[in-house]
């Protein structure tokens, strides 16, 4: 059969997956946004629905005040004795935790620190013990992929952090997970930075501990050299084992907005590739090396169907999963409906790094059709396709004087302009509608009288490699100003 990626649309980056019992269990980073962690079961590899976070309360992680791309770093999710653990890094407070629950789709414990540095965490269990590895500075002030021994009852060190592997050669090594296969013992990383230049490498050793012997030809996956290939940045995997014995790697990866435009602001996604082991113990993974927007498979039946979700409303997406809130949201200034929804407008605005009322579903694909009506008691309320606190698009409307008009502000950095306006006088709703394409986004009115356009903006400006960071255009519906109020309902995100 054949598959397409991403398998997981949308910013979802970092992915890590485990398999129990026959199904597949994946969790990604969620960075400034709430609740945190993202967890999706699949019982086919393809096809994932979302269950729940890992972090759904403010005592389980602190957001506070981050800046953007601040919070919530690489998650890694585990089993052992019937128990399901996510670790990973509040990179803001530096602080190394893992959470546990017994029950996948219930709530999970209160965080276990360990003092150990670095980020990207990895746990590995074997003969009653607990291995812990990020990558950062060992306790002798050696960098690479670091570990200790810890006490997985109270995260307590049972043995100094040492530096097990440096790598390959690549800048910035991250994302270490460590398997036990065949024998021997695989330590995987990712190197070359989340960007354009992203790898996967390993090396195999014949103890937890090492030493690691490279694998001859690293980087075993990427597409750095892929030029004119929409799938890029390949890299921060992890390995999983079908029911059939197989092997594969989830990994992150990003979609360029076209074949010789290297921007890309949908995020980083998650990508599946067939991994397969060699008679000598080496594996190799995807097509000579890299990873492709399609396979051609035998490995999964004909009888599995790729679904794709194309239209998203109130009706159809479930607040709790598929919604999040920027940092830690205050409640009562959300009224969630069956159909619609009501926000209490406040005076924190987009522009700063706390948590103004907000609420956002991901982009999933480039080209979609996102309307809402919206109607408004005071200050300002719309869509804003949301990078980060300094590069938003919006389109709302807001107060003019003793009536009301619809704007397109633009945010790129420190530039902030309204670019066009239309007086509605005395009426304080209205439906906006933005379409979304490749290279632009385009922002109208609808009216009884037709469309209106206001005008239009690249995609470009929303991209990571402008806004920096490790996030994704989020589509969130916000409202700000004190004491003001606003009602949206008829929401629709449809992908075409």
């Amino acid at each position: 059969m054949k598959y397409n990626n991403p398998v997981v649309k949308g910013f979802y980056p970092d992915p890590s997956v485990i398999k129990v019992d026959g199904t597949y269990y994946m969790v990604c980073s969620s960075f400034q946004f709430f609740p945190g962690v993202p967890l999706f079961e699949s019982k086919d590899l393809l096809n994932w629905t979302q269950i729940g976070h890992c972090l759904t309360r403010e005592s389980q992680v602190q957001l506070g005040t981050v800046g953007s791309s601040g919070g919530v770093f690489a998650p890694t999710i585990r089993h052992n004795d019937g128990r399901f653990y996510m670790v990973t890094t509040n990179d803001t407070t530096r602080q190394n935790f893992y959470i546990w629950t017994d029950d996948i789709y219930g709530e999970w414990s209160e965080p276990v620190y360990v003092d150990q540095g670095g980020i990207d965490p990895d746990l590995y269990f074997e003969d009653g013990k607990t291995f812990f590895m990020s990558n950062g500075t060992d306790d002798f002030g050696i960098g690479g992929v670091v570990q200790c021994q810890i006490d997985i009852a109270t995260g307590s060190k049972l043995s100094p952090s040492r530096s097990i592997w440096q790598g390959s050669g690549g800048r910035y090594l991250e994302s270490p997970h460590m398997y036990h296969i065949n024998g021997l013992y695989y330590l995987m990383a990712a190197e070359g930075g989340t960007e354009y230049g992203h790898m996967v490498t390993y090396a195999r050793g014949e103890a937890v501990t090492g030493p690691f012997e490279p694998y001859p030809h690293n980087p075993v996956l990427t597409n750095r050299n892929l030029g004119g290939y929409e799938l890029q940045g390949v890299g921060h995997g992890d390995l999983v084992q079908d029911e059939s014995g197989n092997w594969w790697i989830f990994h992150l990866g990003f979609r360029q907005t076209g074949q010789w435009l290297t921007y890309h602001h949908l995020g980083r996604e998650v990508f599946l590739t067939p991994v397969t082991f060699g008679e000598d113990g080496w594996f190799t993974a995807g097509h000579n090396g890299t990873t492709l927007m399609s396979f051609e498979t035998d490995r999964i039946p004909e009888s599995v169907i790729q679904q794709e979700k194309k239209l998203y409303t109130f009706g159809n997406t479930d607040w709790s999963l598929d919604w999040c809130y920027l940092r830690h949201p205050d409640a009562a200034n959300y009224v969630l409906g069956e159909d619609s929804l009501k926000l209490k407008g406040t005076e924190v605005t987009l522009d700063v790094p706390a948590s103004p009322t907000f609420i956002g579903i991901r982009q999933r694909d480039f080209n979609a059709v996102i309307s809402s009506k919206v109607r408004l008691d005071g200050g300002e309320a719309g869509i804003t396709l949301y990078m980060d606190e300094n590069h938003h698009y919006d389109l709302a409307i807001t107060t003019a004087g003793q009536g009301y008009k619809v704007i397109e502000r633009l945010n790129i950095g420190d530039i902030k302009s309204v670019e066009h306006e239309v007086d509605l006088g005395d009426v304080n709703e209205a439906t906006l509608v933005i379409k979304s394409a490749n290279e632009r986004y385009s922002f109208c009115l609808q009216s009884e009288a037709g469309e209106v356009l206001l005008g239009t903006a690249q995609t470009r400006y929303l991209s990571s490699e402008v806004a920096g960071g490790f996030t994704g255009v989020v589509i969130g519906l916000y409202a700000t100003g004190e004491g003001s109020t606003a009602e949206f309902s008829d929401f629709s995100c449809e992908y075409l």
